[in-house]
């Protein structure tokens, strides 16, 4: 096994998508190797534009609980997604886009935010980065 975590990133919810982001940049700041494969709604959040635009899972309250909860966060000084992801491959951290995703959600490549994209894969290029990871999540 590889000093490594590789997250699907299959949820586009605003929460799921911050415990990714922790769980990644802590494992980066472990010196871990870390591989993001984002896929369906997940990759939705890659697309410009539309990393904050994501609801919020349980008790969302039309739109309510997204924002009590942006709130609280930001009393307790936890950095916007932006911020996460930018550290995120400032870390080293790589993003992969899943290609079958894009064909079946029409999601072209220069509706994505390409400078945080390292490759654009299908289940192989995942099964590859996850073969020999010490952590696989699904979130």
């Amino acid at each position: 096994m590889s000093n490594k975590t590789v997250i699907i990133v299959h949820s586009g919810d605003m929460d799921k998508l911050y415990s990714a982001l922790i769980i990644a940049n802590g494992s980066l700041s472990m010196g871990m190797e870390v591989s993001l494969y984002f896929t369906f709604w997940g990759l939705e959040r890659l697309k410009k534009g539309g990393l904050e635009k994501g609801p919020f899972s349980k008790m969302n309250f039309l739109g309510l609980g997204k924002w009590m909860v942006k709130s609280r966060m930001k009393k307790a000084n936890v950095a916007p997604l932006e911020k996460m992801m930018t550290d995120f491959k400032e870390l080293g951290g790589k993003i992969i886009a899943c290609e079958m995703t894009m064909e079946i959600m029409g999601i072209k490549q220069e509706q994505l935010r390409t400078e945080w994209i390292d490759e654009y894969g299908a289940v192989g290029t995942y099964v590859h980065e996850a073969k020999d990871a010490e952590i696989t999540l699904f979130i």
